[in-house]
């Protein structure tokens, strides 16, 4: 079974129906019980870092996850509240990856919104996954690059479109709304 983590951000049902649409069952959950007894973990999420924190942290879920030792995948804000914190409202966040999230400089229109590139792509998360491909970005915050960073992409500034560490892997892209090769992404993954 997969779990999709339901917390205070919104974004779930369309992971919901890419994973339905790939054969795949799957439950929306905010129970520990749920997640950590699930096969694999999709944390997505579209939202504001603080608020979002702040429900996890105050439901316990944010231990929850640094618990989880099955293939974890974030997506967009849950991509940055992996990160050790984030710019949007001064939030600490879970530490997973050992990088900053910043705002976007104002040099360019901001939210970064539609389809974009990625280049470096590295490890399982992109086997039979072509780098001319775009897919589907949403974000007004990034993350820094780092040793974790396993993927990129250049708006404004270079940033990191994929991490992972360990079992923890993540996106700020969509693969849910990245058509063929969003597809493929979430293919590599649940094959994890």
């Amino acid at each position: 079974m997969i779990a999709i983590i339901k917390y205070n951000a919104g974004n779930i049902s369309s992971v919901q129906n890419a994973l339905i649409r790939l054969g795949y069952q799957c439950v929306i959950t905010n129970a520990a019980g749920e997640i950590l007894g699930a096969d694999k973990v999709i944390f997505p999420g579209v939202g504001e870092a603080g608020s979002a924190m702040k429900y996890l942290t105050g439901t316990g879920l944010d231990k929850v996850i640094l618990s989880i030792d099955k293939p974890f995948l974030g997506i967009c804000l849950g991509l940055q509240l992996m990160c050790a914190s984030s710019e949007e409202g001064n939030t600490g966040c879970l530490g997973i990856f050992d990088t900053k999230v910043k705002k976007f400089p104002a040099t360019d229109k901001v939210p970064h919104t539609g389809w974009n590139n990625f280049s470096s792509l590295k490890g399982e998360l992109f086997k039979n996954v072509n780098k001319k491909n775009d897919v589907y970005y949403v974000h007004s915050y990034y993350a820094e690059i780092n040793e974790q960073t396993v993927a990129t992409c250049n708006y404004i500034k270079p940033f990191g479109a994929a991490m992972q560490k360990n079992n923890f892997y993540a996106t700020q892209f969509h693969p849910e709304k990245s058509a063929g090769v969003g597809e493929q992404i979430l293919k590599n993954f649940l094959a994890l």
